[in-house]
């Protein structure tokens, strides 16, 4: 695990990587998508990575981790949609799916994480540490 993963969170280090390929892809589109297709994933990257860093800070990480999850979803369909349209090739719609399989797979176990942890503090139950 790298330093940055172990300082923020694998699934933030993730989409980080995730968005230095997938920014200049985008920028790849045909003009005819650049501006749209190719906006709304940036948007929507970023905007998961916001989410993240929310569930970083906060206590009640269920609700910027659920919304995250939801824009992972958003994502993999927009990515199919840009495959559809051509502007991807396989390759790189492949690696796009891939990495947002992973991703999901991170949240899914930090919500996991999290929902154990606010049980236990409404439980009164002390922390496994």
């Amino acid at each position: 695990m790298s330093e940055a993963a172990r300082r923020f969170g694998p699934a933030i280090e993730a989409l980080h990587v995730f968005l230095k390929w997938g920014a200049p892809v985008v920028e790849g589109f045909p003009r005819s998508y650049k501006f749209t297709l190719g906006d709304r994933i940036v948007a929507t990257a970023l905007d998961t990575l916001e989410r993240l860093i929310e569930a970083t800070f906060d206590r009640d990480r269920q609700k910027p981790l659920a919304a995250a999850n939801l824009n992972i979803e958003k994502l993999r369909h927009l990515f199919r949609l840009a495959f559809n349209l051509q502007c991807l090739d396989e390759r790189r719609y492949e690696h796009a799916a891939r990495q947002l399989d992973d991703i999901g797979r991170m949240i899914g176990g930090w919500k996991k994480q999290a929902a154990g942890y606010e049980a236990r503090a409404v439980s009164g139950e002390p922390e496994k540490g």
